[in-house]
């Protein structure tokens, strides 16, 4: 307490000019109407912008859930989607109407850990069993295929990444409809090839590659990229074609699990189709 008097008497030259000019202050802008409106106008621009940057770190310490909600909205969408739906036709007439039958299911998951430099590279998603997920979904992301489930424990799931050669994804070209497989063999986390199209068919630079469907993985349509290069080699007989894809690999966010709600049955009638 010594010390703070010593301190006090120290400045108090100091203090009693602060005091001298506050209270001058106030007289001026209490005895003068344009001195205090314009007092009044400063303090409500000083507290404006106290409240506006106190609105922008709230908003932004909240951006976590509100991409979380965002990506919710988005799975719902997705859900509710045209794309999603087959037509369905009437036990003994066809007639007009829009009535149609849900064929994929989409859950949103959050990528907490990826690879894309790797020889073989993996995601890892927030959710598991207890969403609805497990092997064999399809992963897609704002952007385009990212994946394909592998393992799904409780809360968690493994995906295997484009960025992979242990996938192959049936893919076409949007403009001629010829398809063949997305493989993953340039090494390049922003490129993929695309394997096993004839040479007949007509595939030039900037075509788009989207996903072919009926494969119980991908819907049809979803993009994949856009074709950056095209080469024939002497001696073989399909193209060589390097696609830039069109979801950024090196990121993480939300994505999609999608579920093909007749994938049992269609694989049932496939493995009956093939018994000798």
């Amino acid at each position: 307490m010594r010390d703070l008097f010593r301190f006090l008497h120290r400045i108090r030259s100091t203090l009693m000019f602060l005091g001298w000019l506050i209270l001058s202050l106030i007289l001026l802008y209490n005895g003068n109407e344009h001195h205090k409106a314009r007092a009044i106008s400063s303090s409500n621009a000083m507290a404006g912008n106290i409240f506006s940057w106190r609105k922008e770190i709230t908003d932004y310490a909240n951006l976590k859930e509100v991409n979380r909600r965002l990506a919710e909205e988005n799975a719902g969408w997705r859900n509710r989607h045209i794309s999603t739906y087959s037509p369905m036709e009437g036990l003994f007439a066809r007639i007009q109407d829009t009535i149609r039958r849900q064929e994929y299911r989409v859950i949103t998951a959050k990528v907490v850990n990826s690879t894309w430099h790797k020889p073989k590279n993996f995601l890892t998603l927030d959710k598991g069993t207890k969403a609805g997920l497990h092997s064999d979904m399809g992963v897609i992301g704002p952007n385009g295929i990212i994946g394909v489930v592998r393992d799904a424990s409780a809360g968690f799931a493994s995906v295997i990444s484009v960025l992979s050669p242990d996938i192959k994804t049936s893919v076409q070209m949007r403009r001629t409809g010829h398809f063949g497989l997305l493989y993953w063999d340039t090494n390049d986390p922003l490129t993929s090839n695309v394997i096993d199209i004839a040479k007949h068919a007509r595939v030039a630079v900037g075509d788009t590659v989207e996903t072919r469907g009926g494969d119980g993985i991908f819907p049809a349509g979803v993009l994949v990229g856009i074709v950056e290069s095209v080469e024939d080699e002497p001696g073989n007989n399909y193209h060589s074609i390097v696609v830039r894809l069109s979801e950024d690999m090196t990121r993480s966010g939300f994505v999609y699990a999608v579920e093909d709600l007749r994938k049992m049955e269609r694989d049932t009638l496939q493995q009956a189709n093939e018994r000798p």
